[in-house]
């Protein structure tokens, strides 16, 4: 990303200007002055670079059964979530989540829809009595205008651009506008189309009121905001979904696009990417993506085969490593995505099947539905499926079911843009013996997976690789675990070495630049 930021002409001649200007004495002075400054120049650099992809949990109240919102915080604060998504602007939760330091977005349901498009003051009212009186204190960071309205009984479609625009008229009268971002809510049946990928599209149907949103959001700066459920694409048809594929499994077969040859180990990525060319064949190639709803519910009828804890528990864990680890997409590689998870606790007076009222984290009681751990920074064990905590006492190795050509391909992969240490398994070294495809690829795998998070993703290798509790290591070849990788000096290590003083270099550029602009004012040089 930092070798992304290039400088404009403009501002590279602005730049020389200052250079010509100053003699190397007056360089010399200033530079020395400044230099206290680069510390704080990097923090802030970087603040604004790095801050990652986000996970959040919905905290939907359709139920009777549920602990006070006071107590919802507590919880909250207790299981670190940072992130939490309500359906309404009550004010007794809005008012719990006070000085807690979570972000909040709330949301205007589609009942009210019709009076936030018909009046401004309707809207200011709103305002004035539900946000301002309990922000800052709230960290209210998104507002929601209408929620799926494509899906609503009631066609409330037209109605959802009005009232956004009033919603964001009024937060600028409050100077809010810069603060608080406002979008509105869809499912994926927004689209026309979804697979292959490639060919996502909108329907056309729906055009009439998503141009003038698209436009809106790409001019506010908000997210188009997407619930996107692979679940529901595999109850709906079990024999032809794979539920290895909508559970992010490792041993997933990979799926193709045709058009763009891009390879697919989740349907969640599918359908993200779905949208994301939906977008672009909008030319809204810019507009950011915010995953509003995702998840998997933990109990359903008997025909709901899939919904059950375990399977719950191994989507919402694989997710949360797939969202903190900016993998990104196959379309869109590294791109920071934030997603919310559905829901906080089980909803008892939600219409449907069985398992519309079991997507909950939670037991109304406040105990665990299952163990999850919504940092990310604990593992799913593969083989048992039970919640672990360190990487110590799991490996990666070469599965036997894989082709030579996979594990060479793989092989190769890891040892080159994998920027793994590959020195091990070179000739007279410990870890070159037993001179095999599968032995070397073990080595190479586990040392990827290991300084990877140890992740069920970092061990995919397209389904070459296996996690294992068995330790690989044998005499002195030492399989690495997490915190103990090998330091060699392979090419690999050059190449990584040397890409990371180009980095070096380009932040310093830019700092420079930043130093000598700060002070140019000063100078009189324009």
């Amino acid at each position: 990303m930092v070798e992304e930021i290039l400088l404009e002409e403009e501002e590279r001649e602005h730049f020389g200007k200052i250079r010509r200007k100053f003699s190397a004495g007056q360089l010399s002075f200033f530079m020395a002055r400044e230099l206290l400054l680069i510390p704080q120049l990097f923090l802030l650099l970087f603040a604004g670079l790095c801050s990652g992809s986000k996970i959040g949990v919905c905290y939907g109240r359709n139920a009777d059964d549920l602990p006070s919102p006071d107590k919802v915080a507590q919880l909250v604060k207790l299981h670190s979530i940072k992130y939490v998504r309500i359906y309404d602007s009550n004010i007794q939760v809005i008012k719990a989540f006070a000085n807690t330091g979570v972000e909040l977005m709330i949301g205007v349901p589609n009942s009210d829809l019709l009076a936030f498009s018909q009046y401004q003051s309707n809207v200011d009212t709103w305002l004035k009595n539900s946000i301002l009186p309990y922000y800052p204190a709230t960290k209210i960071t998104y507002i929601t205008v209408g929620a799926e309205v494509t899906e609503s009984p009631v066609n409330v479609s037209s109605l959802v651009v009005p009232a956004m625009v009033h919603v964001q008229t009024a937060l600028k009268k409050a100077g809010l506008h810069k603060r608080i971002k406002v979008s509105s809510t869809h499912s994926l049946g927004v689209l026309s189309r979804s697979f292959p990928p490639s060919a996502g599209a909108f329907n056309s149907s729906y055009a009439f009121f998503l141009k003038p949103m698209l436009e809106f959001l790409v001019e506010n700066q908000s997210p188009f905001m997407v619930d996107l459920y692979p679940y529901y694409a595999y109850r709906a048809s079990p024999t032809n979904v794979s539920l290895n594929y909508v559970l992010f499994s490792s041993s997933s077969s990979d799926v193709i696009d045709p058009n763009t040859g891009l390879v697919y180990t989740s349907m969640f990525d599918a359908q993200l990417d779905a949208v994301f060319f939906a977008l672009m064949a909008l030319n809204f190639r810019t507009l950011k993506v915010m995953v509003t709803e995702s998840g998997w519910p933990n109990k359903g009828s008997a025909k709901e085969t899939a919904a059950t804890p375990d399977d719950a528990q191994t989507y919402n864990t694989n997710l949360i490593r797939h969202v903190i680890n900016d993998t990104g997409t196959p379309a869109k590689p590294g791109e920071e995505i934030d997603v919310y998870i559905f829901s906080l606790f089980n909803e008892n007076r939600k219409p449907g099947l069985e398992s519309e009222r079991n997507w909950g984290l939670f037991y109304p009681d406040r105990t665990s539905v299952y163990s999850l751990d919504l940092t990310g920074r604990g593992n799913v064990d593969g083989i048992t499926g039970a919640n672990i905590t360190s990487s110590n006492g799991t490996w990666c190795v070469a599965s036997s079911n894989a082709s030579e050509l996979d594990l060479q391909n793989a092989l190769n992969w890891a040892c080159g843009s994998g920027n793994v240490d590959c020195s091990a398994i070179q000739p007279s070294q410990p870890c070159y013996q037993p001179d095999t495809l599968a032995s070397h690829a073990s080595y190479a795998f586990n040392s990827y997976y290991q300084q990877n998070g140890a992740t069920d993703v970092a061990c995919s290798f397209g389904g070459a690789g296996l996690r294992t509790r068995k330790d690989p290591s044998y005499d002195n070849c030492i399989y690495a675990t997490s915190g103990k990788l090998s330091s060699g000096n392979s090419t690999t290590s050059a190449v990584s070495s040397r890409a990371q003083g180009g980095i070096q270099k380009k932040l310093m550029e830019v700092l420079l630049f930043m130093l000598l602009l700060s002070f140019a004012p000063v100078l009189g040089i324009a």
